[in-house]
């Protein structure tokens, strides 16, 4: 079942403010996502102080995508890990016999 249980936040993005109807149990996840977001775009305006919004914000998303697909990748191989794991497991006690 579909949680239909939502709110209304308003999440501040650098100089923007952006209203959506989030989950309330997810409320959380967004406001620290917001914040994660204008920590990066202050490091990036720090390095680049002459860069546009526009620029900072890719900078920002770039970042934020590379650690998505960094993390994906890692997740998407635990199942080998432990697989990889019992196979040398199995190996070794044969080996020991």
């Amino acid at each position: 079942m579909l949680n239909t249980d939502k709110q209304h936040i308003n999440l501040h993005l650098d100089a923007h403010t952006v209203g959506l109807d989030v989950p309330r149990d997810q409320e959380a996840n967004y406001r620290n996502a917001a914040e994660l977001l204008n920590k990066r775009y202050q490091y990036y305006l720090h390095l680049r102080p002459n860069a546009s919004a526009e620029q900072l914000w890719m900078y920002t998303a770039l970042e934020v995508a590379v650690a998505l697909q960094s993390d994906a990748r890692e997740k998407s191989l635990v199942p080998v890990e432990k697989a990889l794991n019992e196979l040398n497991q199995l190996i070794l006690e044969k080996l020991n016999q």
